[in-house]
């Protein structure tokens, strides 16, 4: 059972931001203090990549675990709405397929984020280091 009506719910979820989220500014502050220049969300590629670095080809995605069905104990389905739930998860998991897909086929390298690899000071230090030996490789 839900601690908050139907629309109270809704006006908190509204809420959540996609953009210029703490995780991604994050990422951001740590490849540009490595060198690494970027673009952010640029509609010209399929997604519209939270990270684009054209000299390295490369997009960068930032996936909250909830929002994008990532197999780990936040990418857990409420137990109310479960049906809505799971067809918009699943959604947004064949979209980011799709768009990955259109990536690769235009010879770029896609790297993927989760929420979860960032939660704690060593998980970050771990995902950071091998993100960027992965772009300086």
């Amino acid at each position: 059972m839900d601690l908050y009506s139907v629309s109270k719910r809704s006006e908190i979820m509204s809420k959540i931001g996609s953009k210029n989220t703490k995780l991604e500014i994050m990422v951001r502050k740590i490849l540009f203090a490595n060198g690494f220049r970027y673009r952010v969300n640029d509609k010209r590629y399929p997604g519209k990549p939270d990270i684009f670095l054209p000299k390295y080809k490369t997009a960068i995605f930032i996936h909250g675990c909830f929002w994008h069905g990532h197999q780990c104990a936040a990418g857990r389905l409420p137990s109310t709405r479960v049906e809505f739930w799971k067809n918009k998860i699943n959604s947004n998991i064949d979209r980011d397929y799709c768009n990955l897909e259109l990536l690769k086929k235009m010879g770029f390298q896609v790297i993927i984020v989760w929420q979860c690899d960032l939660k704690n000071k060593q998980a970050q230090n771990i995902t950071l280091t091998n993100l960027i030996n992965k772009l300086r490789n």
